[in-house]
């Protein structure tokens, strides 16, 4: 089966002469989860922006193999939640079924089905102004989700929080994806963090960005607070971080 995702040596450099990215290889399988770590302007968030067909490649090529093409095939979360402040949680989270003209019906139904996932399901009359900043990220979750995508990208959705909220989030986006099981691609400054939800983790270089390491996380699913005391967690944590200062010092 094709992958969901291929970039076969991708180059971004923009018109100002930022050469962001440069032979960029790697594919993700359908169902996966992968995470993308690397250097501050490495080029990570240009990276989500190829996966979702936002910018185009000055080299290479980015090739889409979806479950479910179409509108709504792609979930985008970004660091800020961009929630629109005059509506309610409700309409924030239909503004993507709004915009591909799915039936009102259908639409509510999958609102309310979203909403509960993100356990937000009583809050849906709220205004952003009155929910914290960890409900505020749920709700750019469920938004994501509510097209039913076939690939989540996550563009640190999680780094303006504080560590408890981001722990439960860490865990929430976990539940959600292995109910889902959309192919998801998380970008993250932190290692423990990349380490605790993915499969594999990317590691890119300063930039131009380059897939410098490509690290299996062998460790047990679902998981859960206590691995990240644990000794194997400590282990790929250093292995990742290991793999992040000898791009940067190459």
């Amino acid at each position: 089966m094709p992958a969901a995702l291929t970039f076969e040596g991708v180059g971004k450099v923009f018109a100002d002469g930022t050469d962001a990215l440069a032979g960029l290889e790697f594919r993700l399988d359908h169902g996966t989860f992968t995470a993308v770590v690397g250097p501050s302007g490495g080029g990570k968030s240009t990276l989500l922006r190829l996966a979702a067909g936002l910018l185009a490649p000055t080299a290479g090529q980015v090739i889409r193999t979806l479950a479910t093409p179409g509108p709504g095939a792609i979930g985008y979360v970004f660091q800020d939640p961009t929630l629109m402040p005059w509506a309610d949680v409700r309409a924030n989270v239909r503004l993507p079924l709004k915009l591909t003209r799915v039936p009102r019906r259908e639409a509510d139904a999958r609102v309310a089905d979203a909403l509960a996932l993100v356990g937000l399901d009583a809050f849906a009359d709220r205004y952003p102004l009155q929910l914290s900043g960890g409900m505020r990220m749920r709700v750019a979750i469920a938004r994501a989700l509510v097209t039913e995508p076939s690939l989540l990208l996550l563009d640190e959705p999680f780094a303006a929080l504080d560590e408890i909220t981001r722990f439960r989030l860490n865990d929430e986006l976990l539940r959600l994806w292995q109910l889902r099981r959309c192919t998801v691609l998380f970008v993250t400054h932190s290692v423990g963090e990349a380490v605790y939800l993915a499969e594999r983790i990317l590691v890119l270089s300063p930039r131009p960005g380059r897939v410098v390491a490509d690290i299996a996380v062998a460790l047990p699913q679902p998981r859960s607070a206590a691995l990240r005391t644990s000794r194997p967690f400590e282990d790929l944590s250093a292995a990742v971080s290991r793999a992040l200062v000898e791009a940067i010092q190459a």
